[in-house]
Parts: C-alpha cells; structure tokens; sequence
C-alpha cells in the first residue's frame, strides 16, 4: 500500500518545483531586451514580439488549464517546460524576424500551460492527504515566496552574468565567445542558455519529484469533450459564486496596479537619475527589492491572516496596503528632489509587499470554493482576469497626462478591489474530487499518492 504525500513533502516540492519554473524567467529579464536590440531589432519589433507573448497567452489561458484539469497536472508542467527549454535556445540565438517570432509563441504556450497546475497539484495532494478543511495557506505562501526569490535572484545573476563575461568585441570570455560562434552567441546570450538548462532540470524534477494519482487513458476523444466542458465550469464558477467572482474582480484590479507601475516606474527612474542607462540600472535595483517585498508578504500572510481574524480580512487589509503604496507613488510624482525618491521607493515597496500577503490569501479561498476537477482552470481564468485588465490598464496610463493622475487612478482601482473584501463571504462548500462536469473520467476510487 502506497503512502500520501504528507503536505509537508508536497509543501517543500511545490516551493521548489515554483522557483525552478521562474529563476529562468528572472536570468533572461534583464538582457532580453538588450539582445533583441543587438540582433538588430527595432523598439517597435519588439514591442511587436512581446505582443506576440501576450496574445498567445491570453488565447491559451483557458484551454490549457482545461487540459490540465482532464489530463493531469505533472504532464501538462512536463509540456510547458520543454515547451521553455525549445522557447529560451531559439531566443537567445535566433537572428531573423520569424525565429524570434516562433520563440515568443513557445514562450507564451510554455507560459500559459504552467499557470496554475503546479498550484492545484498542491492543494490536490495536501486535500487528499488530510481533507477538504486542511490548512493552504503555508503552502501558498511558500510558493508565493519561492517564486519572489527565483525572479530576486535570477535578476541579479542575469544582469551580472553578462558583465562578468565582458563585451563581444573585448578580449574577455564574451568577446571569445561571440568569436568562437561567429557572433551566435553573445554574452547577452549567456542568461537566456543558463535559463534553458535550468528549464531542463525542471522537467526532470516535475517528472520525479510530482506525483498524482493515477488517471483513466486521456485520449483524443476525452481531451476533446473534456476541456471545453471543463472551461465552461470554470467560467460559470466566477459567474454563480460571489467569493470566486470577487477573487476575479481582486486579480483584474491587482492587475491593473502592477501593469500602471511596471510600464511608468522605468521612466521616472531614467528622470531621477537623468541617463536612461543609469535609470535602467536603478529601475533593476529596484524590480528586484520589488520581488524581495513580495517574498516577505508572501512568507507573512498566514500571520496576517491570524492577525486579522480570516483569510478575507487579511485580503482587505493587504490590499490596503498596496493601495497605499501606489498613493504614495502618485503623490510624489508631483515632486522632485531626493526625499520624494526615498517616499516613492517606500511607495513602490509596500505596493509589492500588499501584494505578496494578498495572493495566498485570496486563493485559500478560492481553493475552498472550487473542487479538483475545475482547479486549474479557475486558477487560469483568475490569470486571465489579471492579464487583460492589465493589459487594459497599461492602455489608459499611457494614454493619461504625465504626472500623479496615472498613479492615483491604478491605486483608486486597487482600492476598490480592497473594498470588495469588506463584506463578508463564506466559502461554498467545494464539490469532491472528480465530481465536477466536464472531467472527462469517472472520479478517482482509493488511488493513494506514492510516498517520498
């Protein structure tokens, strides 16, 4: 007889397998953009290849946590990172248009084939192993941490990596290096290489350290009635479900925020310190205690949960938080001078740190209102909600004067998602595992997971 996974084994393997999914994503952050300028590529191109990014995962979003939710959660991860480790080798050596065009389309499906399965892995083995009533935010919190770390570190190293190895045209190991490759392989290159091997070794791990319990055959007939029935169960959830429907409405404000201050914070550094190469640097710096703060919100929302008596208030008050900080930042973008930089630095750190302590929270209860069989996909669909407000949201910033209006909008959005919490809502009670329609396979009967 085989043993459950106990939860603080799938604890410690969701941490990991989450930060080795997105280290690669922090090494090939800084130097991204650098090497497709360096292939020769124009901003607007590249606006153009991070477009190709978005809409491939906004289209993918909802069918491929269907087909998580019908064929399982550690062949779908397995997919997205091969699917990264092809992504990341075309990128960072492809020369021409079209091969940096199909390594964005990879990218995006790698992206949008991971969102959520790893999570509803998590909570699928500590609920069978101790019950629907487990406790899930630790183990959120863990990840949510993890995957701050990953993006903190990967940052760094990515943008030292490169500096280390010296220039193309120098005699250091960049410049032998782009010799050695007839210009191939440059020491931008070297990240996004690093990234792909570290993609393979998450394949490995997902394949080994991951498992579930044993599913019926997905053929092509279930995959094709199972994830369409499947998506509309997620979908009908955030329509028939006031909590779920708040999460969605959170995510979407949540994502307008992040999208207003990823898109307006490198300018006002490149203002601060008067040289776009200097304002890079210290945008850098400041992305990555960006990811710190959430790490620490991350760690500390089970604490902020007990504090303020359940996880709803605890979402209210975290976003309440990051509502703050992005007033913080829009009062101060009416100023100069060094003190409103440190208030603004402060601003842009509680933005993150809200952040950091709302996300477990907000999914402990979502999880409490959603069974197995539409996990995933609710999780995709709350991706979704955060992606295409933000997308929205980065539209109308730009558009808006330059100045405090920008900032105040988002927080005003942030804050009207904080409010949504202020009324409370108990969680409906979540169907077994395997109940819900469109499953494509008859629930599980006495499957056990294989021990450490």
């Amino acid at each position: 007889m085989r043993k459950l996974l106990d939860p603080v084994t799938a604890r410690r393997r969701f941490a990991a397998v989450t930060f080795l999914f997105w280290l690669p994503v922090g090494l090939y952050l800084p130097s991204q953009v650098l090497l497709l300028t360096e292939r020769g590529l124009g901003l607007a191109a590249v606006a153009g290849l991070f477009a190709v990014y978005s809409v491939t995962v906004s289209v993918l979003e909802l069918p491929t946590g269907g087909l998580s939710d019908v064929v399982g959660r550690r062949a779908v991860l397995a997919l997205a990172g091969l699917l990264n480790v092809c992504a990341l080798t075309l990128l960072v050596l492809g020369t021409t248009l079209w091969a940096l065009t199909a390594a964005m389309l990879l990218l995006g499906a790698g992206r949008a084939l991971s969102s959520g399965p790893a999570e509803a892995w998590y909570v699928d083995t500590v609920q069978a192993h101790s019950g629907p009533g487990a406790d899930l935010r630790a183990g959120l919190a863990r990840g949510g941490t993890a995957c701050a770390v990953a993006l903190a570190t990967g940052t760094l190293a990515g943008g030292a990596l490169p500096l280390l190895l010296g220039p193309a045209t120098g005699t250091g190991p960049g410049g032998r290096l782009a010799r050695a490759t007839d210009g191939l392989v440059l020491p931008l290159s070297a990240p996004g290489l690093l990234g792909a091997a570290v993609c393979a070794g998450y394949v490995g791990y997902v394949l080994t350290a991951l498992p579930e319990p044993p599913r019926p055959p997905a053929t092509l007939r279930t995959v094709l009635s199972g994830v369409p029935a499947t998506i509309a169960d997620g979908l009908r959830l955030g329509v028939r479900q006031r909590l779920v429907r708040r999460v969605l409405l959170t995510a979407a404000a949540a994502g307008a925020a992040l999208a207003t201050v990823e898109l307006l914070a490198p300018g006002r550094a490149a203002r601060f310190t008067g040289a776009p190469e200097s304002g890079a640097v210290l945008f850098a710096v400041l992305a990555c205690g960006g990811f710190l703060c959430t790490a620490a919100g991350s760690h500390g929302a089970p604490l902020v949960a007990r504090l303020a008596g359940g996880s709803a208030p605890a979402a209210l008050v975290s976003l309440a938080v990051s509502g703050a900080g992005l007033l913080l930042l829009g009062v101060t973008a009416a100023f100069g001078g060094t003190a409103p930089a440190v208030l603004a630095a402060g601003g842009f750190a509680l933005v993150y740190l809200g952040m950091g302590a709302a996300g477990p929270n907000e999914n402990d209860l979502l999880h409490r209102s959603v069974g197995s069989a539409t996990r995933a996909t609710a999780l995709s669909v709350q991706s979704l909600a955060l992606q295409s407000a933000g997308a929205l949201a980065g539209l109308v910033a730009g558009f808006l004067p330059a100045g405090p209006l920008p900032w105040l909008v988002a927080a005003l959005a942030l804050l009207a998602g904080a409010a949504l919490w202020a009324v409370r809502v108990e969680p409906v009670a979540a169907p077994p595992a395997g109940a819900g329609a469109g499953t494509g396979h008859p629930p599980p009967s006495g499957e056990v997971l294989p021990g450490p």
